[in-house]
């Protein structure tokens, strides 16, 4: 059964549509592409390296860390779709080395935050006016569950970075909600994607240990995941298509968990 098939995807759903990803080409953002654009929708994605993904009618390379980057895609998107309907805020992730705190420099904080929170706040900054404009919109910031359970070891500041993503989410709702813009945040927990794999090696590595003793070592952790695996990105991307879709017109300044149950508290 394919994914399509096991979601039972309307591909009509998000027609007419103008939607940008960002970090679009790997993980959980290539597949929220995909299922927009099966639902419907004209998905503009970006990311530093080239595309991989069929499902975008536009790609912009370019780094949107950088306030250059942004601004680029930004103006590519309005220049080729007129504006846009809907923004998925995918991009993030981690490089930061294992060993606490005292591991990370000036430069590592400021590239999580660049990276995790900033990005966010700038293509927000260029593109919602055009939303005010026309009076309507969904926008969903991809966070984490790091943002209430970071691992000491190694995504300190990519979980703060994630926290206050999620508090710009809530606070620009409040700001959006009356000018007919949505607003909502995803926090998935381990997602299987190749990030994730990348950070399971850097960790072998910091402590001279194989993957396997990596991988649990993030399990425990994490104290666990009761469905006994990581979300697939399929799986968060069936979460955001919903959240954009007037399935959800009442849903706004909430942030959806997607862990497979690993936050042990209400």
């Amino acid at each position: 059964m394919t994914i399509r098939q096991k979601f039972a995807i309307d591909g009509h759903e998000l027609a007419g549509k103008r939607v940008l990803v960002t970090g679009g080409t790997k993980g959980a953002g290539e597949a929220i592409v995909d299922r927009l654009a099966a639902g419907g929708a004209t998905v503009a994605t970006t990311a530093r390296s080239a595309s991989g993904t069929s499902s975008s009618a536009l790609f912009v390379q370019a780094d949107v860390s950088t306030l250059e980057g942004a601004a680029q895609v930004a103006a590519a998107t309005i220049d080729r779709f007129g504006g846009v309907d809907i923004i998925i805020h995918s991009v993030g992730g981690s490089k930061s080395p294992g060993g606490g705190f005292a591991a990370l420099s000036d430069q590592i904080w400021q590239d999580e935050l660049n990276l995790n929170l900033l990005a966010a706040v700038r293509l927000d900054r260029l593109l919602v006016p055009g939303m005010i404009k026309q009076g309507s919109g969904a926008i969903v910031h991809i966070s984490s569950i790091q943002r209430c359970l970071p691992l000491q070891e190694s995504t300190i500041a990519y979980a703060a970075a994630k926290a206050a993503l999620s508090t710009y989410s809530k606070a620009l709702s409040k700001e959006l909600g009356p000018k007919g813009i949505r607003v909502n945040a995803v926090a998935p927990g381990w997602i299987h994607t190749t990030a994730s794999e990348a950070m399971v090696k850097r960790l072998a590595a910091h402590a001279g240990s194989d993957e396997q003793a990596a991988r649990q070592g993030i399990m425990d952790a994490l104290g666990g995941i009761p469905i006994g695996r990581p979300a697939w990105p399929q799986e968060v991307a069936e979460l955001v298509a919903f959240l954009v879709s007037d399935r959800a017109s009442a849903i706004h300044g909430a942030e959806y968990v997607i862990d497979g149950g690993t936050i042990p508290t209400v």
